[in-house]
Formats: structure tokens, sequence, C-alpha cells
């Protein structure tokens, strides 16, 4: 294997931290750096954009084990995501460490939901590792946009459609997302480009859509490139108009699809949705009626005990929650905090200050009436 470059010593910290909780999980990111240049990358947000060649912040088991020693950590129950944030796991100098990586948390006989999200090559070889994984629960999402404008993104769509081709043919015991994304409004929503992913999510276990993080990190790079803005405004969370994905949900009638990447994930491990997104039901109303089932059995209204007890854990205050039969409320917490207290109770957890207003779901308002 070819070794990768130590990370240089002057790393912004919150990419030497190889820690972080995010919505899908608590996620590992011990590699940094990626030539795959595609110009919406969340590495914008992380000055990270110009590093094109991965570096190592550690080894592989150190990652593991600073993963499996931080504070919100639970076996077999926290949602896990390995090199999510700052490189693609299947580059060749990569992919190594995945493995590696993969096979740490499945001999210690971790039973958590792992997701691995790649837009690169995968050949048999690589699933026949995979495979052998006895313990985690272990889904690969495939990204595919089917963008053609090589300034937003030089990578062949084509490649993830090789991939997800290989893993159909041969997995039995992974589960495979088709990660439609991101879809943009008058970029990649022809109806060409709904029929090919209609084709495409026919290879997996279900397929998941979502929009574009349109931050000013990502604006500015666009402008730099010579891409026009997107979208009039920018936003926190992830823009998908309303009109977009009435399309698109004309155009999968019949066909599994997924809102959230948890409720694909579930869905395919034949488990609840690991976000608790039952209670925001409207989310729901495209999900199989089998999914809708196992989430409905799976949602309990926490006790107040419950939930300060977590609060506590994660150095929230607690005087301040309310819990209804759709969230838990919390009053100036940080993403990670409410993630993992998401996660341990499998119940939706929202900041007053950050709401998620009713048939948004979870969506900036932009494109919205």
């Amino acid at each position: 294997m070819k070794k990768l470059r130590a990370a240089p010593k002057n790393l912004p910290p919150t990419l030497r931290d190889v820690v972080e909780y995010r919505k899908s999980g608590l996620s590992l990111n011990h590699v940094v750096g990626c030539p795959l240049d595609c110009a919406y990358c969340v590495r914008h947000l992380f000055a990270n954009y110009d590093m094109k060649r991965p570096h190592l912040v550690m080894d592989d088991e150190a990652a593991v084990a600073t993963l499996v020693d931080h504070w919100a950590f639970r076996p077999n129950v926290t949602p896990i995501q390995i090199f999510n944030r700052a490189t693609d796991p299947f580059l060749p100098v990569v992919k190594e460490h995945l493995f590696s990586t993969l096979e740490e948390l499945d001999r210690r006989q971790f039973t958590n939901q792992v997701l691995v999200i790649t837009r690169w090559k995968i050949d048999p070889a690589d699933v026949v590792r995979l495979e052998r994984l006895a313990h985690i629960r272990l889904t690969i999402l495939v990204t595919w946009s089917g963008i053609s404008d090589k300034r937003i993104e030089p990578i062949d769509s084509g490649i993830a459609e090789a991939s997800l081709m290989t893993l159909s043919q041969n997995v039995r015991r992974t589960k495979v997302i088709f990660y439609w994304r991101p879809l943009i409004a008058g970029l990649n929503d022809s109806d060409a480009h709904l029929s090919r992913a209609r084709e495409l999510g026919g290879l997996a276990h279900a397929t998941v859509f979502t929009g574009l993080f349109f931050r000013e990190e990502i604006r500015r790079h666009f402008r730099t490139i010579g891409v026009e803005d997107l979208y009039n405004e920018i936003a926190r969370r992830k823009i998908f108009p309303e009109a977009v994905e009435r399309r698109v949900l004309d155009a999968f009638e019949g066909q599994t699809l997924f809102r959230k990447t948890s409720c694909g994930v579930g869905f395919a491990h034949g488990v609840a949705d690991f976000n608790g997104h039952y209670g925001i039901r409207e989310i729901c109303n495209i999900c199989p009626l089998k999914q809708v089932k196992l989430c409905a059995a799976a949602h309990r209204q926490p006790s107040q005990e419950a939930v300060e007890a977590l609060a506590g854990l994660a150095g929230l205050e607690g005087e301040a929650i309310e819990i209804d039969e759709r969230r838990i409320t919390v009053s100036n917490s940080a993403e990670q905090q409410r993630y993992f207290i998401q996660h341990a109770l499998n119940y939706q957890v929202h900041d007053r200050a950050l709401p998620h207003l009713e048939h948004r779901h979870g969506r900036a308002e932009v494109g919205w009436s």
C-alpha cells in the first residue's frame, strides 16, 4: 500500500479533531484531502478545499480508539460515518485505511450502523473485502448527480454508475443506497436526469435524494470558476425547492424513495430510522408502509427525566427542555449535543432558534411558498 503523507502541522483545528458529530452519525475523518474537485464540496467550509492530496492525521488504530473513547459513542447504538467530510473513502490511496478502520470496528464486534459515502470506483475485490465484515451494519451510499458541467463536477457520473452496478451484482450482506445529490433546480433536474435516476435507483436497496448546501464559501468558489449563482440566496440548510421535489416524487411513483439518509438506511437494513423522523410525520408520506410501521413501533415519547439525563451528559442545560409527540425542543444547543440525544432516544431534537417548519422537511426556505 502506498503510504499517505502525514497531515501538515497547520491543518485547521476542525480537521485535526478527527471525530465530529453529524446528523447521520459520529463522523471519523482521519484522512483529509481530495483530488476530485467537486465545486460544491463541504471542504470549502473547513478551509481545506485546496488540499488535493490525501493526508493522514493519525493511524487507523488510533483513530478507532479516539472514536470509541469519544464521550458520545455508545456501542451498538451510535451510527458511524467514515471519511465523509474531507476525502473520498474509495480513492486508491485511501481505501486501505477505510478497510482497516471498518475491520477494526468489526473486530470489536460492534453492531453499530456504519455509513460510507463515495462517488469513486468500487471493484469486485473491494466488495469481497466488505462482505467479510460480520458485525457492523454497513451501508455504502453511492453519490450520483448527473451534472455534466465539468466546472462544477469534473468527475464523470459514469464512475458512480459503474460502482453501483458492481455493488448490485456482488453484495449479499452489505446494503447499498443510491445517493442522488445534489439535485439543483435548472441544472440536473431535467426529464432525462429524472429518468436515469429512476433506472439507477433500481440497482440499490433504496434511493435517497437531497439538495445543495449553498453557503457563502461555496457561492464564492462558484463565482471564481465562472459559474453564475445557482440560487438567489445562500442558506444554512440544504436548498431543495418545492417544485423540484414535486417532479422527483412524480418521476419515482411506484419506486422506493426517501427524503432522509437515515430513513433509507433503516429501510435497507429492515430497522427503524435511527434519527426518529417518524415524529415529523409529513416526512413519512412517501415511505413504504412496511417501513412506516417499523418506525411507528419504535417511536416512544421519552420522559423528561431521560432527556434531562442525556442533556447533562452532553453538557446542555435542561431547564428549557420541552417534549411533545413530534420532537424534543432545546435552547442554546450545538449540533453534536442535539444529535447525541437524538440517536440515544431515536427521537427528533430541535433548537428553538433553528425551527424546522412543517412540510419543509428540514430544508432551507428557498423555493418554498
